[in-house]
């Protein structure tokens, strides 16, 4: 298809920048990827209204109410080849890139950040400040995904291609990617390099001993992050969100 389908595509929901396999794996549409890269490769920069420039066929998008998108004056931007579904809520200010996808009834927080093809699933909350690494290059490589029901705290960071499962929970700044050791306290195991965090887990921030021995001699600690608990119950009722908010 063409790249100005393709951006349609995207848009709709018909085509995403990640699927998934039947053993719940996530893996980046190549041909997606290339496509944005050709629509960026055939756009032009041009002055937009409000004083910025940008290519001419990457412009934001706008929303009617039929969409069922509340997006709240502010400063925020949904770029062109973004999927934003019905019941979706973007507080200012706010930022989701080209060939992103979010699912229905997810909150968009402000300072928030959905990178480019960052996959993120339905009635998810992304707290204030939070940051999915966006990827387009180098083309194989794995988006940021976010399943279904999870919730991100304040000032988390997103990054590498990291998996986030269903009804996960990461506490505010919890930093995640592909090099940040995560350790499971309740099944006493560090997580495989490139691992999703599991489905339920309960995620905070933690530091381990530096692992050179002249850092270990200065007391010098290394970021990780610590599997703490997973969902019952309780912790369910301490995230709910307020229907009245939609």
């Amino acid at each position: 298809m063409s790249w100005l389908e393709l951006l349609n595509n995207l848009e709709n929901g018909s085509v995403r920048a990640a699927t998934q396999d039947e053993q719940g794996n996530w893996h980046a549409n190549i041909e997606v990827k290339q496509g944005i890269l050709e629509a960026f490769k055939n756009g032009n920069n041009i002055e937009f209204p409000g004083g910025f420039v940008d290519k001419h066929n990457l412009a934001p998008q706008g929303f009617a109410a039929e969409a069922g998108v509340r997006m709240v004056p502010g400063g925020s931007s949904v770029r062109r080849g973004a999927h934003v579904a019905s019941g979706t809520i973007i507080m200012p200010p706010a930022y989701v890139n080209i060939g992103a996808y979010i699912g229905e009834g997810t909150m968009v927080d402000s300072h928030a950040l959905v990178g480019s093809c960052a996959q993120v699933g339905k009635n998810v909350h992304l707290s204030a400040a939070v940051q999915l690494g966006g990827v387009l290059e180098p083309i194989g490589a794995s988006p940021v995904v976010i399943e279904d029901d999870a919730f991100i705290g304040a000032g988390c960071v997103i990054v590498e291609g990291v998996v986030v499962k269903k009804g996960a929970v990461l506490a505010p700044g919890v930093r995640l990617s592909a090099t940040i050791p995560v350790y499971d306290c309740i099944n006493e195991r560090q997580l495989d390099k490139g691992e999703a965090i599991p489905e339920n887990a309960i995620v905070i921030p933690g530091s381990r001993p530096s692992s050179s021995k002249w850092g270990r001699e200065q007391g010098l600690n290394m970021s990780c992050a610590l599997i703490v608990k997973y969902r019952d119950e309780q912790s369910d009722a301490s995230l709910e969100l307020e229907e009245v908010l939609r």
